[in-house]
This record gives structure tokens, C-alpha cells and sequence, in this order.
């Protein structure tokens, strides 16, 4: 097993519409593990078709059985990959206003501006609140073996396929600690990717599609310490000493669908 930290750096504003408030449409500061799966390994471990027809088309397969749908997430499950959800670090927003299509089945009070009405004023538009460029967040990448993945790479998120640059950093073994028992988890988790040995307690729902995450969790199971053993020095002490890392806990054996589909191994 490799445990990889990974360091997010926004270069585009990402949008994603965690909430609708009225014209607002927001972003969640957080960024869904789910999303930055088929941003770090689509078109390498998951295929990107050029185009879906027919039932599959506009239809998402995050879970589905991956025989009949090319780009299921638990593909990433038989190769031993497993993506955290990326916390922020560093984040800052940016509200954006835009002209938005006048249809049928949305439209918006009088208040706005009505059909014939003398003024230049659009009958409809909205606000998107999104996360601006140099925002910085951490994410954890566990893979089974160690994978062929470049130390820096660029990848797209969000609706706009924004750029983010992501530093990966291996951390050593002798960092990773085994433990079982009550503990604590900072880093943002997906509750439906945890494994039934581990059970969650307590903890802060974040509200967002697909699946709501959870923060600062109580958990009881299987898990892992970061910690840096005293005295112990090696080549990668460079990068790890400003990641601020020490005391992190991770739960063991998580993998997608966890809690709701068998393991595809």
C-alpha cells in the first residue's frame, strides 16, 4: 500500500452548483472525491468514450457494475486506487453574473424586467458563486501498489473544466501507522465509500451532489496515523515538512460503494 498526498492549486475559477438559492447558484468550498476520481485517472484506468448514445447517454455510472458501463468508478476498485475528497486550504470566492435563457418551465417575477419592458435590462439572469484562482486544498491518494502517475500533472474540474495544478508526494511507509479504535478524522470523507469496519459516530454533513460528504468525523474501525517517526530522516523530508500532515487519520479499506455495493476485485 501507498499513501499519496496530494496538493490542489486552482489556476481557473471552478464552478459546480452545490446549492440554487434563487438567481445564486453556489459552490461548496470542498471538492467531491468522486469528481477528482475521473478527473486524476479518466482516460487512463477509466475510459472516456468520444460520445454515449441511446440508455447511457446524460446517464451517470459512478457505482454501476463496470462490464456494462465503461466508466464506473469501481473500475478503480479492482486496480487498488482509492481519491479522498480535497480539503481547503486556502480558498477565496468569486460571484460572476450572467445572462441566463428565457424558457417556459423558469422564469422570473416582473421585478426583473417584463416581456416589452423599456429598458436594456435582461428578463432573466443569475449569479454564480465560484471558487476563485489561487484557492489551494489537500487531498489523500491510496493505491495498492505503487502506480505510474506523474509527480505534477494538469487536470479539468467543474462545469467550466477549470485548471488545477496537482502535486503528488509520496509519503513513507514508516509515516503510516496502523491502528484500531475510536479516533478522529479532519480530512472530509465520503460516508458512502467506508467500509462496514468502520462506523462513523459523529460528525458535520456536507450538503452536496452526489453524495454528501462528512467532516470532522467520529469514527470507531480500522485506520491510519501519519506520523513522522522521531529522528528519522530520508529524501523526501523536503517536501513533507511543510505539508503539515502530522497526526492525520485516515480510515483503512475504503474503496467506492463501499456501503452500498460489493467489492469488484
Amino acid at each position: 500500500m501507498t499513501l499519496y498526498h496530494c496538493s490542489l492549486t486552482l489556476h481557473d475559477n471552478v464552478f459546480f452548483a452545490t446549492r440554487e438559492m434563487g438567481i445564486l447558484y453556489e459552490t461548496e468550498k470542498y471538492l467531491h472525491n468522486w469528481a477528482l476520481s475521473y478527473a486524476l485517472f479518466e482516460a487512463t484506468y477509466i475510459p472516456k468514450p468520444y460520445r454515449l448514445k441511446g440508455a447511457l447517454a446524460q446517464r451517470p455510472s459512478y457505482l454501476e457494475d463496470p462490464e456494462t458501463h465503461e466508466q464506473s468508478l469501481q473500475i478503480l476498485n479492482r486496480v487498488g486506487i482509492y481519491v479522498f475528497p480535497a480539503q481547503p486550504l486556502i480558498w477565496s470566492y468569486q460571484v460572476n453574473t450572467f445572462k441566463a435563457a428565457q424558457v417556459s418551465y423558469y422564469g422570473k417575477s416582473k421585478q426583473f424586467g417584463d416581456k416589452g419592458a423599456n429598458r436594456n435590462y435582461p428578463i432573466n439572469y443569475g449569479r454564480a458563486k465560484e471558487l476563485a484562482v489561487g484557492s489551494r486544498y489537500r487531498a489523500f491518494l491510496v493505491a495498492a501498489s505503487e502506480i505510474q502517475i506523474a509527480k505534477t500533472q494538469w487536470i479539468r474540474l467543474g462545469k467550466w473544466s477549470a485548471k488545477i495544478r496537482v502535486e503528488m508526494t509520496a509519503i513513507p511507509d514508516t509515516w503510516v501507522q496502523s491502528k484500531s479504535g475510536e479516533y478522529t478524522s479532519l480530512h472530509p470523507l465520503n460516508p458512502l465509500d467506508l467500509p462496514a469496519s468502520n462506523r462513523l459516530l459523529l460528525y458535520n454533513r456536507i450538503v452536496m451532489p452526489p453524495v454528501s460528504l462528512v467532516s470532522q468525523a467520529q469514527l470507531s474501525g480500522d485506520y491510519w496515523q501519519i506520523r513522522r517517526p522521531s529522528g528519522e530522516r530520508n529524501n523526501n523530508d523536503s517536501e513533507l515538512d511543510g505539508l503539515q500532515i502530522e497526526g492525520t487519520c485516515l480510515p483503512q479499506g475504503m474503496f467506492y460503494g463501499a456501503s452500498s455495493t460489493a467489492n469488484v476485485s
